[in-house]
């Protein structure tokens, strides 16, 4: 499996592109300048990728912003936990407050529940819920990588904020303990913002949440 990342939009955002055996995932679609997406379209078309799906680890602006795009040229599936569909629902009131006008979206995600062996395609992955940071926030596991797509949980050296709808510090340092630290310390965990970074590594030296 290839992961090709893309750094992306005002928030400098991480969006991820999986591939493996001709096909792909799109995590969390942040595309906002027009060239950011020109590249993705770029690297679809150069690896002959069959785009399966999209995948939202949730629906804060940020990670969502760039879907309309995606959408326009892609007849596929998206994926939403459905805990919580606020953020969803109310994307363009979540856009206003950034200064971007947007009509939202007229349909509702595939659910996205906690569940092991979740198959699409080729690929194979566990979904964990983790709120805390977002109450729809799921983080993916693909167990036979060694690798994490964490959204918004955990980053290098630090976490997700609790001071939007319904953050909680405390539900936050839950899911990353009972959910993210059982992980193998080799784990790769690939966050919505800033580099990349290991389970081990963040039990060891993370500020906020220890192992």
């Amino acid at each position: 499996m290839v992961l090709k990342s893309y750094t992306v939009g005002p928030f400098s955002q991480n969006t991820y592109l999986l591939s493996q055996k001709g096909e792909g995932l799109l995590i969390d679609p942040g595309f906002y300048d027009p060239t950011e997406y020109v590249q993705f379209k770029s690297d679809i078309k150069e690896n002959k990728i069959k785009l399966l799906a999209v995948l939202l680890t949730h629906a804060h602006i940020d990670h969502v912003i760039g879907l309309d795009k995606v959408l326009a040229d892609f007849n596929i599936p998206v994926y939403l936990n459905h805990s919580d569909l606020y953020l969803w629902n109310n994307f363009p009131n979540q856009a206003a407050m950034f200064g971007v006008r947007t009509a939202g979206f007229d349909f509702i995600p595939e659910p996205l529940p906690e569940m092991n062996g979740m198959k699409l395609g080729s690929f194979q992955f566990d979904v964990l819920y983790t709120p805390g940071h977002s109450p729809d926030h799921v983080s993916l596991y693909f167990k036979e990588k060694n690798l994490l797509i964490a959204g918004d949980v955990l980053f290098k050296q630090s976490i997700g904020r609790t001071d939007l709808y319904k953050g909680d510090f405390d539900i936050l340092a839950t899911s990353i303990r009972q959910k993210l630290y059982v992980l193998p310390n080799s784990t790769e965990v690939w966050p919505g913002h800033g580099p990349k970074t290991t389970i081990g590594f963040e039990k060891e030296n993370n500020g906020f949440v220890k192992g």
